[in-house]
């Protein structure tokens, strides 16, 4: 009969009514996957570019704890697991080919993960890209150098204080180390960095004269439905069971950091995927950060480079200087 319609026609016309008012995961799940998804979108224009000392990075940057499976999940004890299936070795790859297609030049990466060190390797020769990448390193105390010699000798243009650690050499009032670990970067000729999630970090080392050449500290509103409740006001270096914070003190971070005169790469951006990219970088951005370092999926570059773009051109007069 003409007018008769399959379970697959039915649910196809059900769900693009559906689709009106819906959040962008629950249009995805109704949709399924789309060819936008499958296959290398044609980039509209590059990334946004600044400076941090001589190495060019683009203003948004690939983050690393997708990649590495390191996945903040709340109480959802299967999205790291997720994350690792997704994460394919070839689906690196394309998602680096995806990112430097659109402009993004840079990407962050463990470089305790010797699994992802090893792909940037693989991606320069098999896919024939320039993907630059900053380390992030967590040193011990008795040893600062072996960690950074090891991602300098893999090719990083940089390398950081992993946040964790950042926090807690502060707390632990060893700013010596911070300033040891920075010195010994820059005198192998990279960029050198420190970052955190608590303001009392960039405090401290601004402080002491620590001649690091950026930061990454955490930074996003708090206007989301699951931020944290008034109950769970420790730093998440305790780690208080708590999988759903990151900037605390977001407006003492944006206050201090005006006056702070080297770049910033704000982290933690979209708070682990609850805030829409249009919303968490216009935040950011505008509030004082010089790039983004965010987690994306291949199928989210073009859109979250798209959205940077704009938000970028948009704060060209914002109230802290661009840095970088």
């Amino acid at each position: 009969m003409a007018d008769r319609l399959d379970r697959r026609s039915f649910l196809a016309t059900s769900a693009a009514g559906a689709m009106i008012g819906l959040s962008f995961e629950e249009r995805a799940l109704l949709a399924g996957p789309t060819d936008s998804q499958k296959k290398v979108a044609a980039p509209k224009a590059a990334c946004a570019m600044g400076r941090i000392g001589n190495v060019s990075i683009s203003r948004i940057l690939c983050g690393g704890n997708l990649i590495s499976g390191y996945a903040h999940s709340r109480d959802l004890i299967y999205v790291s697991p997720l994350m690792m299936q997704y994460f394919t070795d070839e689906k690196i790859l394309d998602t680096w080919q995806v990112c430097e297609e659109h402009g993004i030049n840079t990407c962050v990466i463990f470089c305790g993960d010797p699994r992802a060190v090893g792909l940037i390797g693989r991606y320069r020769k098999e896919r024939g890209g320039t993907m630059q990448w900053l380390a992030q390193a967590n040193p011990s105390t008795d040893d600062v150098k072996t960690v950074v010699d090891k991602a300098i000798d893999d090719g990083a243009v940089g390398v950081f204080l992993v946040g964790n650690q950042g926090d807690q050499w502060t707390f632990d009032n060893r700013l010596d180390l911070i300033d040891q670990f920075v010195r010994y970067v820059k005198k192998q000729g990279v960029i050198a960095g420190v970052a955190g999630h608590a303001l009392e970090m960039v405090i401290a080392v601004e402080s002491a004269g620590i001649p690091t050449d950026f930061y990454m500290k955490t930074l996003h509103h708090t206007n989301y439905w699951s931020a944290r409740r008034p109950d769970q006001n420790r730093h998440v270096i305790e780690n208080y069971g708590t999988d759903n914070y990151w900037a605390m003190t977001p407006q003492e971070t944006i206050a201090f950091m005006r006056d702070v005169k080297k770049p910033w790469i704000a982290y933690k951006v979209l708070a682990a995927g609850a805030i829409a990219p249009q919303d968490g970088f216009d935040f950011v951005f505008k509030n004082g950060a010089d790039f983004a370092c965010v987690g994306m999926f291949d199928w989210q570059v073009a859109e979250d480079v798209q959205i940077a773009n704009a938000v970028v051109a948009q704060h060209k007069n914002r109230p802290r200087a661009w840095m970088a």
